[in-house]
């Protein structure tokens, strides 16, 4: 089904856990039964070098949630609400292969997607034998369940990341980026410092550069164009990851916030949690089963998932790894 046979629920329904997109992942139990977890890998040591170019987001206050009116149902991105945050530190770009490297390097860590045996696999990126396919998740046949496919082997076992060294690391779990933060003495944005620092202090924007759409006078961001998902024209020159300094940086300096790909955020997902959001460094719900993503990926399209705004909001589980995910880090102590 094309994006313009799918229904407006259709799309709305499909993709990341309860409340994805055509451009989300299904959750790594549509491709294994659940309770078929592999032991876990031991905790990476802490610390060591992490050598991602810092943004200072300022102090201040900002309206968190959609202002276009092309918020998603059952995303939760409103009500819109005023909320105040100190200052922080944050990666100006997603963490790339070349700095996941260093810390797989020096810990000898070993990601979800490789205890596990596979993550899934956008299947025009798919570099594997048929043997290595474990077949397509219901709901998203765009999306497969790769063996073998991992950081270091993004379509799966015949790839390799050799000269994407600045892309930005891809399946890797929120687990995974968890162990990162904690190697590098870092942690992940909470969900209210991310939509802050990708705003670039243009509060009630639509977009990190303002409301005019991505493809107006050239390309803004990495997504995709053509038809969903059988052909993409490549007019903003990337299949799948573009190097995390493409396009130009926001007004606090942040490469790429939307498009490209979603990025882990610390918070626990919940769609009703703006009801009664704290107004100030709100730290999302004390439990949950989903972990919260922002900013779309190269896959999105506003014909179908135009989660690739500012106050678009997905999820997926801790555990769960894919081909269009990422993440970046904020500083463990506040500003002055």
């Amino acid at each position: 089904m094309t994006s313009d046979e799918q229904t407006g629920d259709e799309r709305a329904g499909a993709g990341h856990g309860g409340c994805g997109c055509g451009c989300g992942t299904p959750g790594r139990d549509a491709f294994v039964p659940l309770g078929s977890r592999p032991a876990d890998a031991a905790a990476a040591p802490a610390r060591g070098r992490h050598d991602v170019e810092q943004a200072h987001v300022p102090a201040g206050r900002f309206t968190m949630g959609d202002s276009s009116g092309d918020r998603n149902p059952g995303d939760g991105e409103t009500p819109r609400h005023e909320v105040s945050l100190d200052a922080f530190e944050i990666d100006a770009t997603t963490v790339t292969n070349a700095d996941f490297a260093r810390f797989v390097g020096e810990t000898g860590y070993r990601t979800e997607a490789e205890t596990f045996g596979f993550s899934a696999v956008f299947h025009l990126a798919v570099e594997a034998d048929p043997a290595d396919i474990m077949g397509q998740a219901e709901g998203t046949p765009w999306w497969f369940g790769v063996r073998g496919a991992d950081w270091a082997h993004p379509g799966g076992p015949r790839s390799d990341v050799e000269g994407c060294e600045d892309h930005p690391a891809t399946h890797v779990s929120w687990n995974d980026a968890v162990a990162y933060c904690a190697w590098a003495g870092r942690r992940l944005p909470t969900e209210a410092e991310w939509e802050y620092a990708a705003r670039g202090g243009i509060d009630g924007a639509k977009y990190p550069w303002g409301d005019t759409e991505v493809d107006d006078g050239g390309w803004r961001a990495n997504i995709w164009q053509g038809t969903f998902p059988r052909d993409n024209t490549l007019d903003d020159g990337w299949l799948t990851t573009a190097p995390v300094r493409t396009f130009e940086p926001n007004g606090y300096g942040l490469w790429q916030p939307v498009g490209n790909v979603w990025e882990w955020c610390q918070d626990w997902f919940d769609p009703g949690f703006y009801e009664h959001s704290p107004a100030a460094n709100p730290t999302g719900p004390d439990r949950g089963g989903m972990r919260v993503l922002r900013g779309g990926s190269y896959l999105c399209h506003i014909s179908y998932c135009n989660r690739y705004r500012n106050s678009a909001r997905s999820s997926n589980t801790p555990d769960s790894s894919m081909g269009n995910a990422g993440f970046r880090t904020v500083s463990l102590a506040p500003e002055p």
